[in-house]
Protein backbone atom coordinates (compact mmCIF):
# COMPACT_ATOMS: atom_id res chain seq x y z
CA UNK A 1 0.00 0.00 0.00
CA UNK A 2 2.66 2.15 0.08
CA UNK A 3 3.95 2.05 -2.85
CA UNK A 4 0.27 2.85 -3.70
CA UNK A 5 0.18 6.08 -1.90
CA UNK A 6 3.67 7.05 -3.30
CA UNK A 7 2.48 6.27 -6.61
CA UNK A 8 -0.60 8.42 -6.29
CA UNK A 9 1.06 11.04 -4.73
CA UNK A 10 3.87 11.88 -7.18
CA UNK A 11 1.51 11.58 -9.71
CA UNK A 12 -0.28 14.19 -8.21
CA UNK A 13 2.36 16.26 -7.64
CA UNK A 14 4.23 16.13 -11.07
CA UNK A 15 0.81 16.27 -13.13
CA UNK A 16 0.00 19.84 -10.76
CA UNK A 17 3.09 21.32 -11.09
CA UNK A 18 3.33 20.75 -15.24
CA UNK A 19 -0.20 21.40 -15.62
CA UNK A 20 0.23 24.85 -13.25
CA UNK A 21 3.29 25.79 -15.17
CA UNK A 22 1.28 25.47 -18.55
CA UNK A 23 -1.34 27.48 -17.51
CA UNK A 24 0.34 30.03 -15.36
CA UNK A 25 2.24 31.41 -18.45
CA UNK A 26 -1.13 31.55 -20.72
CA UNK A 27 -2.85 33.23 -17.58
CA UNK A 28 0.29 35.49 -17.24
CA UNK A 29 0.01 36.18 -20.89
CA UNK A 30 -3.58 37.23 -20.20
CA UNK A 31 -3.38 39.26 -17.03
CA UNK A 32 -0.14 40.98 -18.20
CA UNK A 33 -1.48 41.65 -21.83
CA UNK A 34 -4.80 43.04 -21.00
CA UNK A 35 -3.20 45.24 -18.22
CA UNK A 36 -0.45 46.87 -21.15
CA UNK A 37 -3.14 47.02 -23.98
CA UNK A 38 -5.42 48.91 -21.36
CA UNK A 39 -2.85 51.27 -19.84
CA UNK A 40 -0.46 51.36 -22.74
CA UNK A 41 2.27 50.14 -21.18
CA UNK A 42 5.86 49.74 -22.85
CA UNK A 43 8.04 47.02 -22.68
CA UNK A 44 9.78 48.04 -19.47
CA UNK A 45 6.58 48.65 -17.41
CA UNK A 46 5.25 45.24 -18.80
CA UNK A 47 8.49 43.20 -17.35
CA UNK A 48 8.13 44.68 -14.20
CA UNK A 49 4.26 43.37 -14.28
CA UNK A 50 5.10 39.95 -14.22
CA UNK A 51 6.15 39.39 -10.72
CA UNK A 52 3.15 41.08 -9.37
CA UNK A 53 0.95 39.03 -12.23
CA UNK A 54 2.22 35.67 -10.79
CA UNK A 55 0.40 35.39 -7.62
CA UNK A 56 -2.62 36.96 -8.95
CA UNK A 57 -2.75 33.77 -11.98
CA UNK A 58 -1.73 31.16 -9.91
CA UNK A 59 -4.88 32.27 -7.55
CA UNK A 60 -7.27 31.15 -10.56
CA UNK A 61 -5.08 28.37 -12.01
CA UNK A 62 -4.44 25.80 -8.88
CA UNK A 63 -7.94 24.81 -8.14
CA UNK A 64 -8.24 23.85 -12.39
CA UNK A 65 -5.07 21.85 -12.16
CA UNK A 66 -5.69 20.02 -9.08
CA UNK A 67 -9.00 18.70 -10.96
CA UNK A 68 -7.44 17.87 -13.91
CA UNK A 69 -4.56 15.80 -12.28
CA UNK A 70 -7.73 13.78 -10.18
CA UNK A 71 -9.75 13.11 -13.24
CA UNK A 72 -6.21 12.28 -14.87
CA UNK A 73 -5.37 9.63 -12.26
CA UNK A 74 -8.96 8.10 -10.76
CA UNK A 75 -9.71 7.55 -14.20
CA UNK A 76 -6.53 6.00 -15.87
CA UNK A 77 -6.62 3.72 -12.70
CA UNK A 78 -10.18 2.52 -12.78
CA UNK A 79 -9.61 2.20 -16.76
CA UNK A 80 -7.16 -0.23 -16.22
CA UNK A 81 -8.88 -1.81 -13.54
CA UNK A 82 -6.27 -0.92 -10.57
CA UNK A 83 -9.42 -0.42 -8.30
CA UNK A 84 -11.44 -3.47 -9.35
CA UNK A 85 -8.00 -5.29 -8.35
CA UNK A 86 -7.63 -3.25 -5.15
CA UNK A 87 -11.04 -4.62 -4.07
CA UNK A 88 -10.40 -8.45 -5.07
CA UNK A 89 -7.53 -8.20 -2.05
CA UNK A 90 -10.22 -6.80 0.56
CA UNK A 91 -8.77 -3.40 0.48
CA UNK A 92 -11.08 -0.10 0.64
CA UNK A 93 -10.48 2.22 -2.29
CA UNK A 94 -10.89 4.88 0.63
CA UNK A 95 -6.81 3.85 0.63
CA UNK A 96 -6.39 5.49 -2.72
CA UNK A 97 -8.54 7.94 -2.56
CA UNK A 98 -7.12 9.57 1.05
CA UNK A 99 -4.01 10.56 -0.62
CA UNK A 100 -5.61 12.45 -3.05
CA UNK A 101 -7.84 14.25 -0.34
CA UNK A 102 -4.68 14.66 1.77
CA UNK A 103 -2.69 16.19 -0.90
CA UNK A 104 -5.78 18.48 -1.80
CA UNK A 105 -6.05 19.51 1.79
CA UNK A 106 -2.77 20.78 2.18
CA UNK A 107 -3.08 22.21 -0.92
CA UNK A 108 -5.99 23.84 -0.03
CA UNK A 109 -4.14 25.73 2.72
CA UNK A 110 -1.44 26.69 0.36
CA UNK A 111 -4.64 28.21 -1.80
CA UNK A 112 -5.62 30.71 0.84
CA UNK A 113 -1.64 32.08 1.19
CA UNK A 114 -1.98 32.38 -2.02
CA UNK A 115 -5.35 34.08 -2.49
CA UNK A 116 -3.68 36.62 0.23
CA UNK A 117 -0.58 36.99 -1.42
CA UNK A 118 -2.65 37.80 -4.52
CA UNK A 119 -3.64 40.98 -3.12
CA UNK A 120 -0.23 42.29 -3.27
CA UNK A 121 0.41 41.22 -6.52
CA UNK A 122 -2.84 43.10 -7.73
CA UNK A 123 -2.04 46.59 -5.66
CA UNK A 124 1.39 45.68 -7.64
CA UNK A 125 -0.02 46.08 -11.14
CA UNK A 126 -2.05 49.17 -10.44
CA UNK A 127 1.51 50.53 -8.56
CA UNK A 128 3.72 50.02 -11.95
CA UNK A 129 0.43 51.44 -13.99
CA UNK A 130 0.53 54.27 -11.77
CA UNK A 131 4.16 54.97 -12.15
CA UNK A 132 4.07 55.01 -16.12
CA UNK A 133 1.33 56.96 -15.68
CA UNK A 134 4.00 59.70 -17.50
CA UNK A 135 5.49 56.80 -19.92
CA UNK A 136 1.88 56.40 -20.57
CA UNK A 137 0.46 60.35 -21.42
CA UNK A 138 3.86 60.92 -23.59
CA UNK A 139 3.40 58.02 -25.73
CA UNK A 140 -0.30 58.70 -26.36
CA UNK A 141 0.34 62.47 -26.92
CA UNK A 142 2.94 61.83 -29.38
CA UNK A 143 0.58 58.93 -31.53
CA UNK A 144 -2.50 60.58 -31.12
CA UNK A 145 -2.12 64.26 -29.39
CA UNK A 146 -4.49 63.22 -27.13
CA UNK A 147 -4.67 61.50 -23.36
CA UNK A 148 -7.65 60.70 -21.47
CA UNK A 149 -8.51 58.72 -18.28
CA UNK A 150 -11.29 59.20 -15.87
CA UNK A 151 -11.62 62.68 -14.73
CA UNK A 152 -8.86 63.94 -16.85
CA UNK A 153 -8.63 64.89 -20.82
CA UNK A 154 -5.24 66.48 -22.34
CA UNK A 155 -5.03 67.43 -26.20
CA UNK A 156 -1.77 68.88 -27.48
CA UNK A 157 -1.09 70.46 -30.79
CA UNK A 158 2.39 68.72 -30.90
CA UNK A 159 4.74 67.12 -28.54
CA UNK A 160 8.21 68.35 -28.53
CA UNK A 161 11.10 66.11 -26.87
CA UNK A 162 8.96 66.41 -23.15
CA UNK A 163 7.53 70.08 -23.96
CA UNK A 164 3.93 69.84 -25.09
CA UNK A 165 3.29 72.53 -27.57
CA UNK A 166 -0.30 74.58 -27.25
CA UNK A 167 -1.59 72.16 -24.39
CA UNK A 168 -5.76 71.97 -23.67
CA UNK A 169 -6.37 69.98 -20.15
CA UNK A 170 -10.02 69.53 -19.12
CA UNK A 171 -10.30 68.33 -15.35
CA UNK A 172 -13.85 67.11 -14.82
CA UNK A 173 -15.20 67.37 -10.71
CA UNK A 174 -17.39 64.84 -9.33
CA UNK A 175 -19.83 67.28 -8.97
CA UNK A 176 -22.46 68.16 -11.73
CA UNK A 177 -20.59 72.08 -12.73
CA UNK A 178 -18.60 72.54 -15.56
CA UNK A 179 -15.51 71.19 -15.81
CA UNK A 180 -12.00 73.00 -15.51
CA UNK A 181 -10.23 74.04 -19.08
CA UNK A 182 -6.69 75.52 -18.49
CA UNK A 183 -4.60 75.83 -22.27
CA UNK A 184 -1.42 77.27 -22.17
CA UNK A 185 1.87 78.11 -24.34
CA UNK A 186 3.62 74.99 -23.17
CA UNK A 187 3.54 72.07 -20.70
CA UNK A 188 5.59 69.55 -18.92
CA UNK A 189 4.08 66.40 -17.20
CA UNK A 190 6.01 64.90 -14.30
CA UNK A 191 4.80 61.90 -11.68
CA UNK A 192 4.78 61.68 -8.07
CA UNK A 193 4.49 58.12 -7.20
CA UNK A 194 4.71 58.26 -3.09
CA UNK A 195 1.87 60.76 -3.48
CA UNK A 196 -0.30 59.20 -6.58
CA UNK A 197 -0.08 62.47 -8.31
CA UNK A 198 0.13 63.80 -11.97
CA UNK A 199 2.01 67.03 -12.20
CA UNK A 200 1.34 68.95 -14.68
CA UNK A 201 3.63 72.25 -15.00
CA UNK A 202 1.43 74.21 -17.74
CA UNK A 203 3.11 77.64 -18.90
CA UNK A 204 1.71 81.34 -19.75
CA UNK A 205 -2.14 79.99 -20.12
CA UNK A 206 -5.86 80.69 -19.26
CA UNK A 207 -8.56 78.82 -16.42
CA UNK A 208 -11.88 78.49 -17.99
CA UNK A 209 -14.85 77.10 -15.74
CA UNK A 210 -18.30 77.92 -17.19
CA UNK A 211 -18.75 80.90 -19.21
CA UNK A 212 -18.30 83.24 -15.96
CA UNK A 213 -15.24 82.02 -14.95
CA UNK A 214 -11.90 83.13 -16.62
CA UNK A 215 -8.44 84.02 -15.71
CA UNK A 216 -4.98 84.61 -17.25
CA UNK A 217 -1.88 83.34 -15.87
CA UNK A 218 1.36 84.49 -16.93
CA UNK A 219 5.00 82.22 -15.88
CA UNK A 220 4.40 78.57 -14.52
CA UNK A 221 0.98 77.08 -12.89
CA UNK A 222 1.66 73.15 -11.56
CA UNK A 223 -1.82 71.44 -11.37
CA UNK A 224 -1.75 68.25 -9.58
CA UNK A 225 -3.93 65.53 -10.95
CA UNK A 226 -4.56 62.54 -8.52
CA UNK A 227 -2.66 59.44 -10.43
CA UNK A 228 -5.60 57.26 -9.63
CA UNK A 229 -8.02 59.35 -11.42
CA UNK A 230 -5.32 58.91 -14.09
CA UNK A 231 -5.07 55.96 -14.60
CA UNK A 232 -8.81 55.75 -14.74
CA UNK A 233 -8.97 53.59 -10.99
CA UNK A 234 -11.24 55.24 -8.28
CA UNK A 235 -9.34 56.66 -5.23
CA UNK A 236 -9.87 56.29 -1.63
CA UNK A 237 -8.97 53.61 1.04
CA UNK A 238 -7.54 50.28 -0.19
CA UNK A 239 -10.52 47.41 -1.62
CA UNK A 240 -11.25 45.12 0.95
CA UNK A 241 -10.14 42.74 -1.38
CA UNK A 242 -7.15 43.93 -2.37
CA UNK A 243 -6.43 44.07 1.92
CA UNK A 244 -3.87 41.80 3.29
CA UNK A 245 -5.65 38.75 5.68
CA UNK A 246 -3.17 40.04 8.63
CA UNK A 247 -4.90 44.05 7.99
CA UNK A 248 -8.60 43.34 7.91
CA UNK A 249 -9.11 42.88 11.71
CA UNK A 250 -7.22 46.58 12.05
CA UNK A 251 -9.30 47.74 9.28
CA UNK A 252 -13.01 46.15 10.57
CA UNK A 253 -12.01 48.22 13.77
CA UNK A 254 -11.45 51.42 11.80
CA UNK A 255 -14.14 51.04 9.94
CA UNK A 256 -16.36 50.72 12.84
CA UNK A 257 -15.35 53.52 14.67
CA UNK A 258 -16.08 55.59 11.39
CA UNK A 259 -19.13 54.29 11.55
CA UNK A 260 -19.83 55.14 14.59
CA UNK A 261 -18.45 58.60 14.39
CA UNK A 262 -20.34 59.18 11.63
CA UNK A 263 -23.60 57.82 13.35
CA UNK A 264 -23.16 59.91 16.60
CA UNK A 265 -22.67 63.08 14.36
CA UNK A 266 -26.04 62.30 12.08
CA UNK A 267 -28.06 61.98 15.67
CA UNK A 268 -26.20 64.85 17.24
CA UNK A 269 -27.52 67.50 14.48
CA UNK A 270 -31.04 65.81 14.55
CA UNK A 271 -31.54 66.29 18.41
CA UNK A 272 -30.55 69.84 17.65
CA UNK A 273 -32.49 70.40 14.51
CA UNK A 274 -35.35 68.91 16.50
CA UNK A 275 -34.41 71.12 20.24
CA UNK A 276 -34.17 74.75 17.83
CA UNK A 277 -37.24 73.63 15.95
CA UNK A 278 -35.83 73.97 12.62
CA UNK A 279 -37.73 71.37 10.63
CA UNK A 280 -36.98 73.13 7.11
CA UNK A 281 -32.96 72.52 8.25
CA UNK A 282 -34.22 68.43 7.93
CA UNK A 283 -34.69 68.48 4.56
CA UNK A 284 -31.52 69.98 3.72
CA UNK A 285 -29.52 67.75 1.25
CA UNK A 286 -26.90 67.49 3.45
CA UNK A 287 -29.01 64.71 5.38
CA UNK A 288 -28.84 62.48 2.27
CA UNK A 289 -25.34 62.55 2.08
CA UNK A 290 -24.76 62.15 5.56
CA UNK A 291 -27.25 58.96 5.15
CA UNK A 292 -24.95 57.89 2.00
CA UNK A 293 -21.76 58.43 4.07
CA UNK A 294 -23.13 55.86 6.66
CA UNK A 295 -24.41 53.27 4.03
CA UNK A 296 -21.45 53.57 1.76
CA UNK A 297 -19.37 52.93 5.83
CA UNK A 298 -21.90 50.08 6.52
CA UNK A 299 -21.42 48.52 2.58
CA UNK A 300 -17.68 48.44 3.20
CA UNK A 301 -17.45 46.79 6.59
CA UNK A 302 -19.54 44.19 5.43
CA UNK A 303 -16.94 43.36 2.30
CA UNK A 304 -14.59 43.39 4.75
CA UNK A 305 -16.15 40.56 7.02
CA UNK A 306 -16.77 38.87 3.74
CA UNK A 307 -13.05 38.98 2.58
CA UNK A 308 -11.76 36.40 5.38
CA UNK A 309 -14.44 33.55 4.65
CA UNK A 310 -14.39 34.27 0.63
CA UNK A 311 -10.64 33.65 0.62
CA UNK A 312 -10.63 30.32 2.67
CA UNK A 313 -13.57 29.36 0.71
CA UNK A 314 -11.91 30.08 -2.72
CA UNK A 315 -8.61 28.11 -1.25
CA UNK A 316 -10.68 24.62 -0.03
CA UNK A 317 -12.23 24.76 -3.21
CA UNK A 318 -9.39 22.77 -4.62
CA UNK A 319 -10.57 20.12 -1.93
CA UNK A 320 -13.89 20.33 -2.85
CA UNK A 321 -12.89 19.53 -6.52
CA UNK A 322 -10.98 16.59 -5.71
CA UNK A 323 -13.78 15.00 -3.46
CA UNK A 324 -15.96 15.22 -6.80
CA UNK A 325 -13.44 14.74 -9.10
CA UNK A 326 -11.59 11.48 -7.83
CA UNK A 327 -15.03 9.77 -7.49
CA UNK A 328 -16.62 10.52 -10.52
CA UNK A 329 -13.31 9.70 -12.39
CA UNK A 330 -13.13 6.15 -11.11
CA UNK A 331 -17.00 5.88 -12.15
CA UNK A 332 -16.47 6.53 -15.78
CA UNK A 333 -13.21 4.42 -16.15
CA UNK A 334 -12.08 6.09 -18.84
CA UNK A 335 -8.72 6.47 -19.97
CA UNK A 336 -9.33 9.79 -21.82
CA UNK A 337 -8.75 12.25 -19.49
CA UNK A 338 -10.35 15.13 -21.18
CA UNK A 339 -13.82 13.48 -20.97
CA UNK A 340 -13.50 12.87 -17.07
CA UNK A 341 -12.47 16.69 -16.60
CA UNK A 342 -14.98 18.18 -18.83
CA UNK A 343 -17.50 16.07 -17.26
CA UNK A 344 -16.64 17.04 -13.69
CA UNK A 345 -15.86 20.24 -14.87
CA UNK A 346 -19.17 21.67 -16.78
CA UNK A 347 -21.02 20.87 -13.30
CA UNK A 348 -18.65 22.58 -11.00
CA UNK A 349 -18.89 25.54 -13.48
CA UNK A 350 -22.80 25.56 -13.88
CA UNK A 351 -23.18 25.03 -10.15
CA UNK A 352 -20.60 25.72 -8.19
CA UNK A 353 -19.16 28.92 -9.03
CA UNK A 354 -22.91 30.26 -9.61
CA UNK A 355 -23.64 29.32 -5.80
CA UNK A 356 -20.14 31.37 -4.70
CA UNK A 357 -20.72 34.39 -6.48
CA UNK A 358 -24.16 34.45 -5.02
CA UNK A 359 -22.71 33.31 -1.24
CA UNK A 360 -20.55 36.36 -1.57
CA UNK A 361 -22.80 38.98 -3.70
CA UNK A 362 -25.15 38.73 -0.41
CA UNK A 363 -23.06 38.70 2.31
CA UNK A 364 -20.87 41.58 1.20
CA UNK A 365 -24.14 43.77 0.86
CA UNK A 366 -25.15 42.31 4.54
CA UNK A 367 -28.00 40.36 3.03
CA UNK A 368 -26.75 37.13 4.78
CA UNK A 369 -23.96 36.46 7.10
CA UNK A 370 -20.37 36.23 5.97
CA UNK A 371 -19.66 32.66 6.63
CA UNK A 372 -22.64 32.21 3.17
CA UNK A 373 -19.81 32.57 0.88
CA UNK A 374 -19.35 28.68 1.57
CA UNK A 375 -22.39 27.70 0.33
CA UNK A 376 -20.86 26.36 -2.72
CA UNK A 377 -17.78 24.49 -1.07
CA UNK A 378 -20.97 22.86 1.01
CA UNK A 379 -23.17 21.35 -1.98
CA UNK A 380 -19.51 20.18 -3.43
CA UNK A 381 -18.40 18.68 -0.62
CA UNK A 382 -22.00 16.87 -0.06
CA UNK A 383 -22.26 15.77 -3.54
CA UNK A 384 -18.67 14.18 -3.51
CA UNK A 385 -19.17 12.82 -0.17
CA UNK A 386 -22.26 10.93 -1.63
CA UNK A 387 -20.47 10.31 -5.04
CA UNK A 388 -17.43 8.38 -2.53
CA UNK A 389 -19.75 6.04 -0.21
CA UNK A 390 -21.87 5.02 -3.70
CA UNK A 391 -18.51 4.22 -4.66
CA UNK A 392 -17.08 2.27 -1.66
CA UNK A 393 -20.01 0.28 -1.70
CA UNK A 394 -20.50 -0.90 -5.15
Amino acid sequence: MRRITRYILLEFMKLSLVMSMCMTVGMLLVVVGQEAIRQGLGPTAVIKLLPYALPVALAYVVPGTILFAACSIYGRMSAMNEVIAVKSLGISPMALLWPALLFSFLISLGAVWLNDVATWGRIGLRRVALESAEQIAYGMLRSSRSYSREGLSINVKDVQGHVLVRPTLTVYEDDDGPPIRLTAEFAEIDTDAERDVLLVSMTNGEIERGDNIRMDFPGTELIEVPLSAASGEAGGSIRPADTALRRIPGEITSQRASLEDLERNLAADSAYQLMTGDFAELNDDRWSQQHAAIAGCQARLARLHTEPWRRWANGFSCFAFVLVGAPLAVRMRSADVWSSFIACFLPILIVYYPLLAYGVDLSKSGDLPPYSVWIANVVLMAVGYWMTRRMLRQ
